[in-house]
């Protein structure tokens, strides 16, 4: 009775576990894409030492995510998978899902459940097949050794020089592991945190160990220190790809991301003890890099690395991780992703995040929230817009302000809020409403946390938010006159404009010289120009970029507390490069990433070979014109070999 009372209920319990694809391992999931034609095996010998990123970075920047990339030989023992989550399809594929919107479906569901109103007695009856299936999600350890350790290897033997590990980018500090699932435990409360975290090869027994100032796993280190003890942590990598996915996901402290695995494959991961340490990690893995970190050992230099912002995030000093051992399957595949310029890899996983914590967000702390949507343009932490609905004065404040607080959402810097029936994920939308709102009323400042890679903040890790409330915004009023001079006269320091924005935004883009002193307002004024809203000013290297990529460009080099000056109802964001002390910026500046000429040419020389189809030019031939310094005559390289490009057949 109780079983059809519970078919019968909204919460529908039973049907979290249907219509999910279960992986025993990754060749499981390997094989699945290749059926589903997500991927391409590459058989030709290919060079982990940029030639892997290259191909993987052309291959991502296709229409929807390219394909998952299978390269057969790398110079070692065990193949190389890239792009394995790179689009949409492949992320619903690698949860188990038929499409992420389904996924948000089971959540809502099991929130629904979880939080209904003073249950009655049959509720509570209703709720027990939830609470037993909640249970067959957590973890469990299994006896004896796992898949993960069909091979072990330790002593001189476990040197990590044997893997594929790949060096991405032509200015990073070294080969990089990109997709470790780094596991600790608190050491006072015995809790278990998997992480992402890269790992810079320093030897063939030691790593950096890239933990942020506001990662658990720096919390783990820093209770490790207080202890006086050695810090366990164990490595593993591949396994069931909803490992790597949880190993990403923001979930709150202290609880276990493989509960979250659990319940997105509806079945509990299985944990094996490791060798050398008294940590578990999933049975199933291809590789397990165990090992320890001593927190009484000075930090180490570690970086630069090209990263998910599209920059070069610098050097600076982290523990060092010592290996013990390491084991992997006999037919162990080693996965990796590559960050850069977007859009990459990381920008599906965003998108699965988006859907997945939409559901506790509403039920935990923003009832209000409607939709919550990271445009990719924002490198998942500078741009969040948030379609809420309203009732009193001041609301779109007080979400900003929860948002801000809350989890990783602390590194945001630019937020829209609004209340609307329609999508905010439709450009047009957010421009109508953008360009309806009364400056500075429309704007709210604040100063607060950012992701240690913000390289615009004044400080690392601090610096400022601005809020666009457009709650308030009527679409059916008129907008004010506009008028553009044509051509302008162009003085006080602008070498060029782009109006291509203004109609639909009202911006205007203004670029010019860097380290000159452009006097913006005075420009605009001599010009006669009405009706602008917004003035983004760049540098000229910047003039070629789209509209999205203006848009990465311009959150990315923008700091609100510093670039942002509002005067006669107009905002001016400074979003140039700052290297070198221009504008009084006290910090190193880094670079954006871009491929070498070298490899550009070597892949393009050998792109027969690879089988991937029509050729794809170098993205790094659009994005190497914004280096400066050093990357500046990489650039006059690089787009020679752009010139070359676009002369002939290719």
């Amino acid at each position: 009775w109780i079983q059809h009372r519970h078919n019968n209920s909204n919460i529908c319990c039973v049907g979290f576990a249907r219509n999910i694809t279960m992986y025993k391992n990754l060749r499981e999931y390997i094989t699945a894409l290749e059926q589903a034609g997500e991927l391409v095996r590459i058989t030709t010998p290919v060079d982990n030492q940029l030639e892997i990123c290259e191909l993987t970075d052309r291959e991502s920047k296709r229409s929807g995510g390219g394909r998952a990339l299978l390269f057969e030989q790398t110079g070692t023992p065990f193949p190389v998978l890239t792009n394995m989550m790179g689009s949409d399809r492949r992320m619903a594929m690698a949860l188990g899902v038929e499409s992420l919107d389904s996924l948000t479906s089971r959540i809502e569901e099991l929130f629904a459940g979880l939080t209904s109103p003073k249950p009655n007695f049959i509720d509570k009856l209703r709720m027990l097949p939830l609470l037993g299936q909640m249970a067959r999600w957590l973890p469990r350890e299994i006896k004896g050794r796992g898949a993960c350790q069909q091979v072990v290897l330790q002593g001189e033997a476990a040197d990590l020089g044997q893997l594929p590990i790949l060096k991405c980018w032509p200015q990073d500090g070294g080969r990089f592991i990109t997709l470790p699932l780094v596991h600790t435990i608190d050491p006072e409360t015995g809790l278990r945190n998997t992480g992402m975290y890269r790992m810079q090869i320093f030897s063939p027994q030691t790593t950096g160990m890239h933990w942020h100032l506001h990662k658990t796993g720096e919390r783990h280190y820093r209770a490790y220190k207080r202890l006086g003890q050695h810090m366990p942590v164990t490595v593993c990598l591949g396994g069931d790809p909803v490992y790597t996915y949880a190993a990403t996901a923001p979930m709150p402290d202290n609880v276990d991301e493989y509960l979250l695995a659990g319940f997105l494959r509806g079945r509990p991961v299985e944990l094996v003890k490791c060798l050398t340490n008294d940590l578990r990690v999933p049975a199933d893995c291809d590789f397990v890099i165990e090992g320890y970190v001593d927190p009484s050992e000075e930090k180490v230099i570690e970086g630069p690395f090209g990263d998910h912002t599209g920059f070069y995030s610098l050097e600076d000093r982290y523990p060092l991780f010592h290996v013990t051992a390491i084991t992997h399957r006999q037919d162990a595949v080693y996965p990796a992703t590559i960050v850069g310029v977007p859009p990459q890899e990381d920008a599906y996983i965003a998108k699965a995040t988006e859907k997945i914590f939409l559901a506790p967000i509403r039920a935990a702390m923003l009832p209000e929230v409607r939709d919550l949507w990271m445009p990719t343009a924002g490198v998942a932490h500078n741009i969040a817009v948030v379609n809420i609905h309203t009732d009193y004065a001041g609301q779109a404040l007080k979400v900003a302000n929860s948002l801000w607080g809350a989890g990783q959402m602390m590194f945001n810097k630019f937020m829209v809020v609004t209340s609307t029936e329609r999508s905010v994920r439709d450009p047009k939308l957010l421009a109508d409403l953008l360009k309806r709102i009364h400056i500075p009323d429309a704007l709210m400042f604040s100063r607060g946390p950012l992701d240690v890679l913000d390289h615009a903040a004044p400080e690392m890790g601090l610096g400022g938010k601005l809020l666009f409330d457009t709650t308030g915004v009527d679409l059916s009023a008129p907008l004010v006159s506009a008028q553009l001079p044509y051509p302008f006269d162009l003085n006080y320091g602008i070498t060029d404009v782009d109006c291509s924005l203004f109609d639909a935004w009202r911006a205007l883009v203004l670029f010019a010289q860097r380290g000159s002193t452009p006097d913006v307002f005075a420009f605009l004024k001599d010009n006669s120009v009405e009706g602008v809203k917004y003035v983004l000013l760049l540098d000229e290297e910047a003039k070629h970029l789209k509209a999205e990529e203006l848009l990465w460009i311009a959150s990315s080099d923008c700091d609100p507390s510093r670039d942002v000056t509002i005067q006669e109802g107009i905002a001016l964001f400074d979003c140039r490069c700052k290297a070198d002390g221009i504008n009084g910026f006290a910090r190193q500046w880094p670079n954006v990433v871009a491929s070498s000429p070298e490899t550009i040419s070597q892949v393009d020389g050998r792109w027969e070979e690879y089988g991937l189809g029509s050729f794809i030019e170098s993205p790094s031939l659009h994005y190497s014109r914004l280096q400066y310094g050093d990357g500046a005559a990489v650039t006059a390289q690089v787009s020679q070999a752009g010139e070359f490009h676009t002369s002939t057949e290719k």
